[in-house]
C-alpha cells in the first residue's frame, strides 16, 4: 500500500523512506531537465541566488508536452535521470532533497544522496498521460526561453513514485538484480 507524503521534504520524512517504498506525493515539485540544470549550476558558480528556494525541494526530470484544452499540462513522463548526474551533487549540496526520474544513478550521485540526506524516486516511464492527472497547477519559474525544458513549479496531488535510493545507501535496482540474478 502506498504511503502518502507531503512536499517539500523534511528530515523526519526522509529518514523514514526506504528503497522500495511506494508513495503518493502531494505538494510542490519543480520540473527541470538538462538545459535548466546547466543554468542552475552556472548561477551557483557565479555566486547568484537560484530562481527558487531549493531547500527541501524535489526536482522532477521532465519536459512536458503542451496541454490539451482544459488541462494544465500535457503528457508529463520522466526522462532519464543519468543525464542530470553531473549536476545533482552540487544541487544536493545547496539543499535539494528529492529527485524524480527514471533509470539508475551514478555512484557519485548515490554517495551524495547519503552525504546530503537526499532521496531518488522513480516515476513510471511510458505513463506520462497518467502522471499528468496528478499535476494540478503549473507555473514557469525561470528559463522560459527553454520551452519544454523551462524550470516549472508543479502543484501535485497523489503523484505516484517509488523510492529507488534512500539515505542509507540502499538501491532498489541493485536489490532487484541481486534477487533475480540479472546483471
Amino acid at each position: 500500500m502506498a504511503q502518502r507524503i507531503r512536499l517539500p521534504l523534511h528530515a523526519e520524512v526522509i529518514e523514514k523512506l526506504r528503497a522500495g517504498d511506494q508513495l503518493l506525493m502531494s505538494g510542490t515539485v519543480y520540473s527541470a531537465r538538462d538545459a535548466a540544470h546547466k543554468r542552475l549550476i552556472e548561477a551557483l558558480d557565479r555566486g547568484e541566488d537560484l530562481p527558487f528556494d531549493i531547500e527541501g525541494q524535489t526536482i522532477y526530470y521532465m519536459g512536458p508536452s503542451p496541454p490539451r484544452p482544459g488541462r494544465v499540462i500535457g503528457s508529463a513522463g520522466p526522462t532519464t535521470s543519468g543525464r542530470m548526474d553531473a549536476y545533482a551533487p552540487r544541487l544536493m549540496e545547496v539543499g535539494l532533497k528529492g529527485m524524480i526520474g527514471k533509470g539508475s544513478r551514478s555512484q557519485e550521485v548515490k554517495d551524495a544522496m547519503r552525504r546530503y540526506k537526499a532521496v531518488y524516486f522513480a516515476a513510471i516511464g511510458g505513463a506520462g498521460a497518467l502522471i499528468a492527472k496528478s499535476i494540478r497547477k503549473v507555473e514557469v519559474v525561470a528559463y522560459d526561453d527553454l520551452g519544454a525544458e523551462a524550470l516549472r513549479r508543479l502543484e501535485v496531488e497523489d503523484f505516484p513514485a517509488t523510492v529507488i535510493n534512500d539515505i542509507y545507501g540502499d538501491d532498489l535496482y541493485e536489490e532487484g538484480k541481486a534477487r533475480w540474478g540479472r546483471c
